[in-house]
């Protein structure tokens, strides 16, 4: 990996998008007069997602392999059945979701809860209404740069016409009411028919919750990383989608099959963290809980702290450094592009440090002990 990627104060601002940042969008789809879903906010913080509306503010939009964005949603506001060509992946920030698939939305249901995760399978329909008493909030990532869009339920897509809203076949949103004409030579999206709704996937609940990652299911290794026994180190990591970059040779995912970016919690307690370390993928850190603070490249550092809801994009190839600089547990969503796993460069002195320690990683990319890890592997 080139040594030449060094992170610049300036481009470390703009990639670090602040809970304050965050624009939201109450027209970005075809079911923004649809009354109870008219008071949807939709966001889009890195790349634009599936919204429909050009006016949508987009934090970033720099392609990553996939697209994060978010919807706040008062108490009892819906957002209608839709389907997904790529993975769909719901984090539950605040406030409780119930969360509803298949063509009608009687497949199946489930509540999400503060903390839940939840991985959507492509080619089916989904909802969700807020059913906590507060407003609540959802994060999204999308897979992919190129989402192909949305395909709405034929019952939205009706209401929407009787409120003046069609959509393209370029997924664009024409609003007559606001005086769009469609163009003549434009295909308007029309609902599916029930031949092409019968070959829908179907997913029973039990088959759907396996794809749900609680607060509860969450299994966190002790020792992740090359570092996880030095000052320093520390953090735990608990994996939700594909293997991501953890070091740990016991670690599963929760959820397996590609999503285009894997998804996992890391959580240290204060002063602890991930010492010096590098990778090629893109990397998103969007913090949960607590205060962080990120130290970017070995010399010239960069530094950028992160509070509640705050995400980095940290460049490729980039060192980083990760310490929870609060006085409480914190917590934070480590999102990296890619399906397969992430393999991680530690710093000279870290790898130094840890084979003082005793422990090394092996061929595979896994922490071993040191005495049995051949000297030729260079670690």
């Amino acid at each position: 990996m080139s040594d030449r990627v060094t992170v610049t104060e300036a481009e470390a601002a703009r990639r670090t998008i602040r809970r304050t940042d965050f624009v939201s969008c109450n027209q970005a789809f075809i079911d923004c007069r649809t009354p109870g879903s008219d008071r949807k906010e939709n966001y889009a913080m890195i790349g634009p997602g599936v919204t429909q509306n050009a006016d949508q503010v987009v934090n970033l939009r720099e392609p990553h392999g996939y697209n994060i964005g978010a919807a706040a949603m008062p108490s009892g506001i819906t957002n209608n059945l839709h389907l997904h060509f790529t993975a769909e992946v719901f984090y539950c920030f605040r406030g409780d979701f119930l969360l509803r698939w298949g063509a009608d939305g009687k497949d199946g249901e489930l509540v999400l809860r503060e903390g839940d995760i939840a991985s959507m399978p492509t080619w089916i329909f989904r909802g969700f209404t807020n059913i906590g008493p507060d407003d609540g909030w959802l994060f999204t990532t999308l897979g992919h740069d190129d989402t192909g869009g949305i395909i709405w339920g034929p019952s939205v897509l009706r209401e929407a016409e009787g409120h003046g809203l069609f959509l393209t076949a370029e997924n664009q949103l024409i609003d007559t009411v606001a005086g769009d004409e469609p163009p003549e030579d434009v295909e308007l999206v029309r609902p599916m028919t029930d031949e092409q709704i019968a070959g829908l996937r179907t997913y029973t609940a039990e088959q759907m919750r396996r794809r749900v990652a609680t607060t509860a299911d969450l299994e966190y290794s002790p020792a992740p990383f090359l570092d996880s026994t030095l000052p320093g180190g520390g953090a735990q990591l608990a994996l939700v989608i594909g293997y991501g970059m953890t070091e740990d040779m016991h670690q599963e995912p929760r959820v397996f099959n590609p999503h285009g970016h894997n998804v996992a919690w890391l959580r240290a307690e204060p002063g602890q963290g991930m010492l010096p370390h590098r990778h090629a993928e893109t990397q998103v850190l969007l913090v949960k809980d607590g205060e962080w603070e990120v130290t970017l490249n070995l010399h010239d550092e960069v530094t950028v702290r992160l509070g509640p809801w705050d995400m980095l994009s940290v460049p490729r190839g980039a060192w980083r450094a990760l310490r929870n600089s609060g006085d409480d547990t914190a917590t934070m969503l480590v999102i990296n592009g890619g399906d397969g796993r992430v393999r991680l460069e530690w710093d000279a002195e870290v790898v130094k440090a840890a084979a003082d320690a005793g422990v090394a990683t092996d061929h595979n990319g896994y922490v071993a002990p040191y005495a049995l890890v051949p000297r030729t592997i260079g670690r």
